[in-house]
């Protein structure tokens, strides 16, 4: 099953169940960026929530608001009833400092799994997680590949993939190529994420059974790209467009009906 169709089956399983609730779910974006790629995922995100009958607010600020602003924003969202949970939208401008504003939401509304004591799931290593094991994807014993370490895919990706029991190594921009062309050669699972267009490629050797998750967005002069080239010789790869941010955005309002207490 491709990305669009698995998260179109798991969005009709939503908004079924969305409909049966007397109070329906609600959640505020916060933006404070004028950064292309945001605004393309915050409008996303708002059509999502409206075929899932969810009731979602965007709450734009100045690219001027200072931290402290911010800061008073979401103090008052920590309190607001009328959300069930709210996003701050990443990238945030120079002078605003991106920890301090994770962990002034509160867990119980972090919709993006970000607080350190959120009991939710980040929403890109959740998205990831739950398509590979829709796809029926093995994961027991085998070898994960991370490439990158941001605090926001690639550690809470490979800390995922270890609790589902895989042998789990992290790559980095102080890696070897040497040593990257040995662990991607005998990877089972590789998931990318380091913003470097088409950097998984020919160059390195794949097992043939082997799966890449791109979770890379580059905007070149042909379009988007992904971290990896396109149609390498495995057995699944996910497009960019149209792969990663689609599971991103699904598992963000899978992570709001948590919030809401809701297990389907």
């Amino acid at each position: 099953m491709t990305i669009k169709q698995y998260v179109q089956e798991r969005k009709e399983q939503i908004k079924n169940l969305v409909a049966k609730m007397e109070v329906k779910p609600s959640i505020a974006i916060v933006q404070v960026n004028e950064d292309v790629g945001s605004h393309a995922y915050v409008r996303g995100k708002l059509k999502d929530a409206e075929e899932l009958g969810i009731k979602a607010d965007l709450i734009k600020l100045d690219i001027n608001t200072t931290q402290d602003e911010l800061l008073e924003v979401i103090h008052r969202l920590n309190q607001d009833e009328t959300y069930d949970g709210f996003i701050v939208q990443m990238p945030l401008p120079k002078g605003i400092d991106e920890n301090i504003i994770k962990l002034a939401i509160s867990p119980k509304k972090d919709v993006d799994g970000f607080h350190p004591l959120s009991s939710l799931i980040a929403c890109t290593p959740k998205g990831i997680l739950n398509y590979l094991k829709s796809e029926q994807i093995p994961l027991l014993g085998k070898n994960a590949v991370v490439i990158g370490r941001s605090n926001i895919v690639g550690k809470p990706m490979a800390k995922l993939l270890l609790k589902e029991s895989m042998n789990v190594t992290v790559l980095h921009s102080k890696t070897t190529f040497e040593d990257m062309a040995f662990y991607v050669a005998h990877a089972d699972v590789i998931v990318i994420a380091i913003g470097k267009t088409s950097f998984l490629d020919h160059r390195f050797n794949y097992k043939k059974d082997a799966v890449i998750v791109d979770v890379g967005i580059n905007r070149t002069e042909e379009g988007l790209k992904g971290d990896a080239l396109r149609d390498l010789p495995v057995k699944l790869q996910t497009p960019v467009p149209g792969g990663v941010g689609l599971l991103t955005r699904l598992a963000l309002y899978e992570n709001l009906l948590e919030i809401k207490g809701i297990n389907e």
